[in-house]
């Protein structure tokens, strides 16, 4: 017999509910774990994007610093399926070709007995903390006030550059190829005088006077100012410099007259050669006294006289005008005492190069300075006129030139008292 059972409502409905339960908690509980499992998916593709970049950047960074040439080069990156090309920009390497330091201690191993103190420091302060020599010459006596750095001042023979002009200037006025106020024809639309040609160092209108000198007068004019010979007597340790005894191979006319190519100059020629112009045309043997019984006993000695007394007023306007407004404008300090000068500039096979050798005038009292600065490529003949025109304005404020009184001469021994005049 089929026995019917009546379940009670309120029963019935609990089971029902009972049986849905797991059912609802286990949907739950999957969806939280998808959802967890999504974030941990994000997080990890997070984690590796950044990676991806910071390994990338650390790379780039590696790369461009050890690229060993500056060629542009290609880089393939794969990323979730493209392929994208990066094009590194080339690495660009400065370097200087020289070894030699633009600053040093240009005092080191200087030995001042004999020297004029107050030069000395006025020359001192000037270059500072330059690697160069200055040189200060007595240009009516040949005497050697101070010489800075007198390690480079005595073996340092280096390209003249532009200062070899003042030699090709005074070669062209003594054999009539040029005149002061003539203007030389450069080009088919530039023509120059000598005055401009040397305030603003034009190199075409030298160059021009040595093709029209030859090397027989370059050579002759050359060697009767001193190139190629000690400027000094009895200066230990002096060099001789270099100057060609035949035509140097390859090597133009016009390049030795505007750039001083083949030829070695030392301060203390050139201070030899600017003396010559300030005092009317005496080429005399430098001397360095090292004692004060030395600078008192020291007589004038004459290594030759040059016939340059007409062409001397024709350098002078060219000269002052390189301080006025041509390439010597950094030694003009504002004052009535006129610099005279020329600058020079270039590069020989050691080091950049810049030169200026000045005279100035104030009173009766002149002063030879010459500065020589080798370096890196922030060196050059302003710089150095520069450092001149410092000299000078330290002297001037130090009432230096107005306290010198002029000294005695023995007629017969003319014997120096070491004053300057």
């Amino acid at each position: 017999m089929k026995q019917n059972f009546l379940i009670p409502l309120g029963i019935l409905s609990t089971l029902i509910l009972s049986a849905a339960v797991p059912a609802f908690a286990v949907t739950a509980t999957t969806q939280k774990s998808t959802t967890a499992n999504t974030r941990r998916a994000k997080a990890k593709r997070a984690a590796a994007t950044t990676a991806t970049r910071s390994t990338t950047g650390k790379r780039s960074a590696v790369a461009k610093s050890f690229a060993a040439t500056p060629t542009a080069t290609a880089k393939t990156v794969a990323t979730r399926g493209t392929t994208t090309t990066r094009t590194r920009r080339p690495v660009r390497r400065y370097y200087s070709p020289w070894d030699t330091p633009t600053f040093a201690d240009s005092t080191y191993g200087d030995v001042v007995d004999g020297e004029d103190l107050a030069i000395r420091r006025a020359a001192v302060r000037a270059l500072g903390p330059y690697n160069g020599s200055v040189v200060v010459v007595d240009p009516t006596t040949g005497r050697v006030m101070t010489m800075v750095n007198q390690k480079l001042a005595l073996t340092g023979a280096y390209q003249p550059c532009s200062t070899i002009k003042l030699v090709a200037g005074l070669a062209g006025l003594s054999e009539g190829i040029i005149e002061r106020e003539t203007r030389l024809r450069l080009s088919r639309r530039e023509s120059m005088n000598l005055t401009t040609a040397l305030a603003k160092s034009n190199n075409a209108y030298f160059a021009n006077v040595g093709e029209k000198l030859g090397f027989e007068k370059i050579n002759y004019y050359g060697r009767l100012f001193g190139l190629g010979e000690k400027a000094g007597i009895n200066i230990e340790g002096e060099s001789a410099g270099i100057f060609p005894e035949e035509k140097p191979k390859g090597v133009p006319n016009g390049m030795m007259t505007s750039f001083g190519e083949a030829i070695g100059l030392t301060p203390l020629q050139l201070a030899a050669i600017v003396s010559s112009i300030a005092n009317g045309g005496t080429l005399y043997y430098l001397q360095y006294p090292r004692t004060l019984a030395e600078v008192n006993s020291l007589v004038p000695q004459v290594k030759r006289q040059l016939d340059i007394g007409q062409q001397i007023p024709e350098m002078r306007p060219g000269m002052m005008g390189a301080v006025e407004f041509g390439t010597a404008r950094r030694a003009n300090y504002d004052t009535n005492e006129p610099i005279f000068g020329k600058t020079g500039t270039c590069t020989d096979s050691r080091t950049h190069l810049g030169w200026f050798g000045s005279f100035n005038e104030v009173g009766k009292s002149k002063l030879v300075v010459v500065v020589l600065l080798t370096g890196g490529k922030s060196v050059n003949g302003p710089v150095a006129a520069g450092i001149a025109g410092q000299v000078y304005k330290n002297l001037s404020e130090a009432q230096y030139f107005t306290t010198q009184q002029p000294h005695a001469i023995a007629p017969t021994a003319m014997i120096h008292s070491g004053d300057v005049h």
